[in-house]
């Protein structure tokens, strides 16, 4: 009779446990078929134009003159602004796109306080008196000489990959695939643009008419 009972809890337990795992696998599968999905659409034609047109528009804002100290300058300034695009076309689902979105405000806030500590560190280094320094031995080399090759590379590729400095590995392969999709993406779209501009000026060059010389005069 004691074998027949059986024990409520356990049975509550095991059913949690069913239901938790039911609902990882689930969002997993939605979680792949998402990544799925946004690698073809980097793919796409319709995506590579789409972003092309935007980064026209973003082209034409930017100043390659003489910019304002705060600002980005030359193909920094291209270079940042064919990011934010791309960011832009990512919708903000992933970390990186996120990472690149933000970064703009970060790095404006950090030049507001560095302004701010600029003149206090300069008092300070004017009332300093200068030190002798010993030569210390980097404690970073020595964490790079004990880290194994792999967690090197893992750290490495983690800071390649915007937003993704502290991530763990599964993370960082995740991020890592759809950003290297996204930027061959705009490679393919900066060269199509970059070829009809070419073709463009080729062909404004050679059908412009010929410059007339003055002709020597002849002598009578």
């Amino acid at each position: 009779m004691a074998s027949l009972i059986t024990n409520p809890v356990t049975n509550t337990n095991s059913d949690r446990s069913k239901r938790k795992k039911k609902k990882n696998s689930m969002v997993k599968q939605n979680l792949q078929r998402s990544q799925k999905e946004d690698h073809a659409r980097w793919k796409s034609e319709a995506q590579q134009q789409i972003y092309s047109s935007k980064l026209i528009q973003a082209l034409g804002q930017v100043s390659l003159g003489t910019p304002s100290p705060s600002a980005p300058r030359g193909g920094r300034a291209v270079r940042e602004a064919a990011d934010r695009v791309l960011a832009v076309a990512a919708k903000g689902r992933t970390r990186w796109s996120r990472a690149i979105l933000t970064s703009r405000l970060k790095l404006k806030f950090r030049k507001q306080k560095r302004s701010q500590r600029g003149s206090a560190a300069a008092v300070a280094a004017a009332t300093r008196t200068s030190r002798s320094k010993k030569p210390r031995v980097s404690v970073l080399k020595l964490k790079a000489k004990s880290v194994p090759t792999v967690q090197r590379k893992v750290k490495v590729l983690g800071r390649l990959v915007p937003g993704c400095r502290k991530q763990p590995l599964p993370v960082i392969l995740e991020e890592a695939t759809d950003y290297i999709a996204a930027l061959e993406m705009q490679v393919r779209a900066m060269s199509a643009l970059a070829d009809l501009l070419s073709g463009s000026g080729a062909a404004s060059s050679s059908s412009a008419p010929p410059p007339e010389w003055p002709m020597p005069p002849t002598s009578q």
